[in-house]
């Protein structure tokens, strides 16, 4: 069996991942922006009712993977922080201008992580050679790798998965994710025979606002957004896992 990590967006997002089975978390702020450092209030109280790990994402912001001095520095002292703090692990990524992994400064987080596990996000996805980025974590100590195949979804990605998962050969895990549901979960396992898997289970629902202001908005042109939620589905994580466990 896969162990199966949900990536969820707030604490109520690793309550219903816990709640449907999850094995592993993915705590994350703002998924509309692909997933960035949560604040400190959420780890805390993450902590005190996670049953299961949760690994924590550090990403300064939404966009590139191309840090400025003063960016990579926050992201040093968010490892360290949820290092004191004791979170099971730490999400991260840098690259390099021309598309390779930034080598001195994901050995670096992976040294301030400590026992800390680690794992590359998908920044490895817009890496120019996976092959060469694949080996280039390894050297930095880094414990796992979340990728796609470097497409849309793991299902485009499936033969550069199981690639990978060779290439790894038991050095670094392969976790595969990007799209994968009740639908085909089973089938990119059979077909890459990756250890891991992830993904999200992501709906949205009406805020329980009663006033709404039509005339304001507080971002881009969804005038709505501040009136709808996106959530975590406890039972789309559990029909995902089931889908996963038919194979068994």
């Amino acid at each position: 069996m896969p162990l199966i990590e949900v990536c969820v967006e707030g604490i109520d997002g690793l309550v219903a991942a816990q709640e449907g089975g999850a094995d592993r978390v993915e705590l994350c702020a703002a998924l509309i922006e692909g997933g960035i450092t949560p604040s400190i209030g959420t780890v805390r109280q993450a902590l005190a009712v996670a049953k299961i790990p949760f690994h924590v994402i550090v990403r300064p912001r939404g966009g590139d993977f191309l840090y400025s001095e003063r960016e990579f520095g926050s992201m040093l002292d968010d490892v360290a922080a949820l290092r004191d703090f004791g979170v099971a692990g730490i999400v991260v990524g840098c690259l390099r201008a021309d598309g390779t992994i930034d080598e001195p400064r994901m050995a670096a987080l992976a040294e301030a992580a400590g026992p800390l596990a680690v794992t590359c996000h998908r920044a490895f996805d817009m890496t120019r050679d996976p092959a060469e980025a694949l080996e280039a974590l390894a050297r930095c100590g880094v414990g796992r790798v979340l990728t796609s195949g470097q497409r849309d979804t793991a299902v485009e990605g499936a033969d550069l998965l199981a690639r990978l998962v060779r290439q790894a050969s038991g050095r670094i895990i392969v976790m595969a994710c990007g799209g994968l549901d009740a639908v085909n979960i089973a089938s990119v396992l059979a077909a890459t025979g990756v250890e891991e898997m992830h993904f999200a289970t992501l709906k949205n629902v009406p805020s329980g606002m009663a006033y709404r202001n039509p005339n304001v908005g507080m971002g881009g042109t969804d005038l709505d957004r501040e009136y709808r939620n996106t959530v975590t589905d406890a039972e789309a994580v559990a029909a995902t896992i089931a889908a996963a466990q038919s194979t068994a």
